[in-house]
């Protein structure tokens, strides 16, 4: 198949333009999908080589990768840019009061304020905010 080649690169500039999770950045997405597409669409597929278990590394997979058709391919790639471009959220865009319920309208704004500030937060603040979180002044 001629097209794998465009597939792979599609897959490789979309993995380029994947935002780097800063919660977890031992946890890479980008990572784990290169080492599926290089599985999949790399040399080591196309070579006919005899199984040696030493070569083997505990993070590759035990089982091989199903042949896949071009066009699913092309649908994974595809919703990986639909992620990217954030279709969905303009698409199916919330309104106001779901994002200010009437219990508690700053729920949202708190979330992204805990999220922006938890990377930089220190083990001790870690701490003292989670036990902040399991006492209750009332």
């Amino acid at each position: 198949m001629a097209s794998r080649p465009i597939v792979y690169r599609h897959y490789q500039r979309a993995l380029a333009q994947w935002p780097v999770d800063v919660l977890r950045p031992q946890v890479s997405f980008q990572d784990v999908m290169r080492r599926r597409i290089e599985k999949q669409f790399g040399p080591s597929n196309n070579e006919k080589t005899a199984y040696d278990p030493s070569k083997e590394s505990k993070e590759t997979l035990a089982t091989p990768l199903k042949p896949t058709s071009e066009s699913a391919e092309l649908e994974q790639v595809n919703v990986l840019y639909s992620f990217l471009e954030d279709r969905y959220s303009k698409k199916y865009p919330l309104s106001k009061r779901m994002m200010k319920p009437l219990s508690d309208p700053d729920h949202y704004e708190k979330v992204v304020k805990e999220l922006e500030e938890a990377p930089n937060r220190t083990w001790f603040r870690s701490v003292i905010n989670k036990w902040k979180g399991m006492i209750r002044w009332s």
